[in-house]
């Protein structure tokens, strides 16, 4: 691996005062090419922009794909990072299904334990903040051709991560828009996914909500995925969620989620869920707890769903009776290094002579 250090670090202390997620950006970047069916050695250089030809097929074709990743520092320094093969793996199915050559694990995993140690200075101690780690690959093969493209570029980007939401949030179900198809992309993590919510996200938030909850695409009577995050639903002291498919992002938090939630006793059923469901635990007083579950913002629980032309409000349980709390604490504590991790999901960044 090519590491060029930047001539002097662009880092102060008062990045950490930013509530901006996703824009202050760290002192370097990864990158590797693929041409001629293979990989270029990554190399590590100071970040900043890159050069692209309009023709790059990216931004006629839409391959284009990422991860998303965080890392943690504990009091005593230390640099963790969450399970990065379960992100390693999701990133070649995406690859795979768009037509894009996987990237080598040497380059992903020790690409990313490498710039993360470098940058290890941008890494907050404050307990809710992170450094947000963005592999991404697109095409950039100089063509206008409806085909697959044959160059390729792999970047892995870091930026300051604040608390991604720092209050309840309000969602609307869909009943005419749609995520995802049966045998689409709705599982890849691909840009034309995100770019196909935008619209009616925005449609939701001029009626008051902040985000969709995304239903089936052929009947939208089941509920899948909550804006760009899976979905949790407690009925009653069930905890229920979609299973992935498809049309559902594997999400890592989800399946760390459903692993603590399931030691922890709780009764928990992965099984389609249907939207009158919800309704009729609402009327009956039982729908005690929905939230979100994603890298980003960890859990985010919503406060009001929207059934049609009705807002479903849902009182905000205490930490000590919320599932949602308690499973985001006890995740964090364990991303942090708070406590004990039994299940091997955190890697430590070993200091090297290159940071």
């Amino acid at each position: 691996m090519i590491i060029e250090k930047i001539a002097e670090s662009r880092f102060n202390d008062s990045v950490f005062e930013s509530k901006v997620f996703g824009k202050n950006f760290t002192d370097h970047m990864l990158v590797a090419t693929y041409k001629d069916g293979q990989w270029s050695e990554p190399k590590i250089m100071p970040y900043g922009p890159l050069e692209f030809t309009p023709a790059a097929m990216a931004f006629h074709y839409g391959q284009a794909i990422f991860e998303g990743m965080k890392a943690y520092k504990n009091e005593n320094d230390e640099v963790f990072i969450f399970r990065p093969e379960k992100n390693f793996e999701r990133f070649n199915l995406s690859a795979e299904r768009l037509n894009m050559p996987t990237i080598p694990e040497e380059i992903f995993m020790d690409g990313i334990k490498t710039i993360v140690d470098l940058d290890r200075q941008w890494v907050p101690k404050n307990y809710g903040t992170s450094l947000y780690i963005r592999p991404t690959m697109f095409a950039t093969e100089e063509a206008v051709s409806a085909r697959a493209s044959n160059e390729y570029m792999f970047v892995v980007l870091l930026a300051y991560a604040p608390n991604y939401y720092d209050k309840p949030l309000s969602v609307k179900i869909a009943d005419y828009f749609s995520r995802s198809a049966q045998g689409g992309v709705g599982f890849a993590k691909c840009a034309g996914n995100y770019a196909a919510s935008f619209y009616p996200a925005t449609q939701a938030q001029k009626e008051g909500y902040d985000q969709v909850i995304w239903t089936d695409s052929i009947e939208h009577k089941y509920i899948e995925e909550a804006g760009t995050m899976n979905v949790m639903v407690r009925i009653g002291d069930k905890l229920l969620t979609a299973p992935t498919s498809e049309r559902i992002l594997n999400g890592v938090t989800r399946d760390s989620i459903l692993t603590l939630a399931k030691d922890a006793g709780l009764d928990v059923e992965v099984r389609p869920i249907s939207v009158q469901e919800m309704y009729d635990a609402h009327k009956e007083g039982q729908l005690k707890e929905v939230f979100g579950c994603g890298t980003a913002v960890v859990i985010n629980a919503y406060n009001a769903v929207g059934f049609g032309e009705e807002r479903a409000e849902i009182e905000l349980l205490s930490e000590t009776e919320s599932f949602a709390s308690i499973l985001k604490n006890k995740l964090k504590d364990i991303q942090y290094g708070l406590i004990e991790d039994p299940y091997g999901w955190r890697i430590k960044i070993e200091e090297s002579v290159t940071a």
